[in-house]
């Protein structure tokens, strides 16, 4: 249980139970969980939908979704998103990628991005037919790339939360993440919905690979940039005409 609730703590707003520092162990743990808190998250922003549709055009809807996406993951992932874009392509060495992608402070590259993301992201959900598939596997599949990518690609610095994070997820981890991943999109689109988790995985493998080739290892940003572009890319591919 303290694991779950760490999962939640960790990338939502969910209210703080556990008034404490969470152990190396227990957030290796929580990991296995990300997808579960990317299902709750998934009816939280359908049901916002659904009820700002009561009032408002889809267009408005769609706004006030993508507002409520941001506020209940605290701008976490596209935080990460955006501390990335600035520090990849505004640096010219690892060391100073890195020095960057550490920086709070906000670049060109990284407003950009987020502007960008986020006009993407709203035109799909203004626009898709098929509103629940695309919220529930966006926010399921987002959070179940990360652990893949956790687990499987070197972290670049030797210390942080990132670090003690990737050291104590194992196998058992991903497994979970899987089943959890694995059933949620057979219930939503069946076997189209095994078809989704591929694409996640392959856009994750991707980015970590091209990250690879500019750092010598992933971050926390990373991470959260794998989040971001897994989620704004199904929502894109919900839109296409053969879905």
């Amino acid at each position: 249980m303290t694991s779950l609730i760490a999962a939640f703590q960790f990338l939502t707003i969910f209210p703080t139970i556990i008034k404490r520092m969470f152990t190396s162990q227990e957030m290796g743990r929580a990991v296995g969980w990300f997808p579960l808190v990317g299902v709750l998250l998934g009816f939280a922003l359908y049901g916002v939908n659904r009820a700002a549709a009561l009032l408002f055009p889809q267009t408005v809807s769609a706004a006030l979704t993508l507002c409520a996406w941001i506020a209940f993951t605290r701008f976490f992932h596209l935080d990460g998103f955006m501390d990335t874009l600035d520090g990849l392509f505004g640096g010219w060495t690892p060391e100073r990628r890195l020095e960057i992608m550490k920086d709070s402070r906000m670049g060109a590259f990284g407003t950009i991005g987020g502007i960008l993301v986020l006009l993407t992201q709203y035109a799909a959900l203004s626009s898709t037919l098929h509103l629940f598939p695309s919220i529930m596997l966006a926010t399921t599949l987002g959070r179940w790339a990360s652990p893949l990518v956790i687990y499987a690609f070197p972290y670049a610095r030797e210390d942080g939360l990132g670090i003690e994070m990737k050291r104590n997820v194992t196998f058992r981890e991903i497994i979970i993440a899987t089943l959890i991943a694995g059933i949620t999109s057979w219930l939503v689109l069946g076997w189209l919905g095994f078809a989704f988790m591929v694409g996640a995985a392959l856009i994750a493998y991707l980015t970590a690979a091209y990250t690879m080739r500019l750092i010598p290892g992933l971050t926390g940003d990373i991470y959260g940039t794998v989040t971001t572009l897994v989620e704004m890319l199904i929502l894109v591919a919900f839109t296409a005409n053969f879905i």
